[in-house]
C-alpha cells in the first residue's frame, strides 16, 4: 500500500461526505435563507421562527435522500473491503 492508494481512498471519501451532506446543508441554506428574508420583510425576529423551519427542512430532507445516503455509503464500504486484498498485495 503506498502513498497514492492512501490519497486516492481518502479524496474518495471526501467526495462520498460531500456528496451525503449536500442535500440537508442544501436543504438549511434554502430554508434559512427564505425565513430570513421573510423576517427583514416583516420585522419579526423571532429565535424559534428561524429554528422550526430549519429542524422541519432538514428532517424532510433526509426523508426524502435517506435511501439514496444509505446506499452511497454501503456502496462506497463495499468498494473498500473489496479493495482490501488488492492492497494488502502491495
Amino acid at each position: 500500500m503506498n502513498t497514492s492508494e492512501v490519497l486516492n481512498i481518502a479524496v474518495q471519501g471526501l467526495w462520498v461526505a460531500a456528496k451525503l451532506c449536500a442535500p440537508i446543508l442544501l436543504t438549511a441554506l434554502v430554508v434559512g435563507l427564505a425565513v430570513s428574508l421573510l423576517q427583514s420583510i416583516t420585522q419579526v425576529q423571532e429565535a424559534t421562527l428561524s429554528f422550526v423551519p430549519k429542524a422541519v427542512g432538514v428532517a424532510l430532507a433526509l426523508v426524502i435522500s435517506g435511501h439514496w445516503m444509505i446506499t452511497e455509503i454501503v456502496t462506497f464500504t463495499h468498494e473498500l473491503f473489496d479493495k482490501i486484498p488488492m492492497l494488502l498485495r502491495g
